[in-house]
């Protein structure tokens, strides 16, 4: 409840809230939004304006936008909250075990990761979709298992720190197995900062969803996803600008709302910037 206020009292946060909340309500009440099957052609309505009966278009095969929107909304908070998931679980294991051990276990889990952050994540991704089947599936778990290196430095980092206070050493004076040590004192004090890097790769994550799917090696039509929303718009740019638009917007909100609310919780649970202190 102490957050939830807090979240009220950051403009950047709560910003962040008010331009998420539609996009979850679209993606929750998706069949109740929705005035027209979203994968159903109209081959008498194709590429129609925007209109009362289709506010937002329709596409190439007359297939309502409006509709195709709101279900994308669904692939699209799927694709960030699951690959996201993946990603923190490896993070703060990872980050957990090297920030507790040091040593040569620190060493061996520090120059693997540096070995990831070599090669850049999106052309990572790409290499390793060409030989997997593409399906909503395999893009969030290669997303997550690309993209868990910076959480797992962030944890190393705030393990390092806590893992000499008092409590901890008290902890261990008192013949707790490593494991309880780890999971049970150590880690729940080392959260904070990985919300916020969590919040804002959510952002990162649907925009590379759309990335994929507008490649057309992402979600596969006629599943509605934004990213082949654009794809079909490419080629028609000119004569139906409402298949850039609405999509394009739709991306642009959600990814802004996932940065402003993580913004806002980094100003919320770091205290030299909630005090304007460094």
């Amino acid at each position: 409840m102490e957050l939830l206020r807090d979240i009220a009292r950051n403009r950047l946060a709560l910003a962040g809230l008010v331009i998420l909340a539609p996009m979850f309500l679209c993606a929750v009440a998706a069949p109740l939004l929705s005035p027209h099957n979203p994968v159903e052609p109209d081959l008498k309505n194709v590429l129609a304006g925007p209109s009362f009966s289709h506010p937002f278009g329709t596409d190439t095969l007359g297939r309502d936008v409006f509709s195709r929107v709101i279900y994308g909304s669904r692939i699209s908070l799927l694709v960030g909250f699951v690959s996201v998931g993946i990603a923190t679980l490896i993070g703060l294991v990872l980050g957990a075990l090297s920030g507790y051990y040091g040593g040569i276990i620190d060493e061996a889990i520090m120059r693997f990761v540096d070995l990831m952050m070599c090669f850049p994540t999106f052309f990572l991704i790409l290499a390793v979709i060409a030989f997997l089947e593409p399906s909503i599936w395999n893009i969030m778990v290669v997303i997550g298992l690309t993209s868990w290196m910076g959480i797992s430095r962030l944890v190393r980092a705030e393990f390092l720190s806590i893992k000499s206070k008092e409590f901890v050493l008290a902890a261990k004076s008192q013949g707790l197995a490593s494991r309880k040590i780890i999971f049970g004192h150590v880690l729940p004090n080392a959260l904070a900062p990985v919300y916020v890097v969590a919040t804002l790769g959510v952002g990162g994550a649907i925009l590379t969803e759309s990335a994929l799917s507008f490649l057309g090696i992402g979600v596969q039509p006629p599943t509605a996803s934004w990213g082949n929303i654009l794809a079909q718009a490419k080629d028609n740019i000119e004569i139906a600008w409402w298949l850039s638009l609405y999509p394009g917007l739709a991306i642009f909100l959600t990814v802004m709302g996932y940065n402003l609310l993580g913004e806002g919780l980094s100003d919320i649970l770091d205290p030299r910037r909630r005090y304007g202190t460094r």
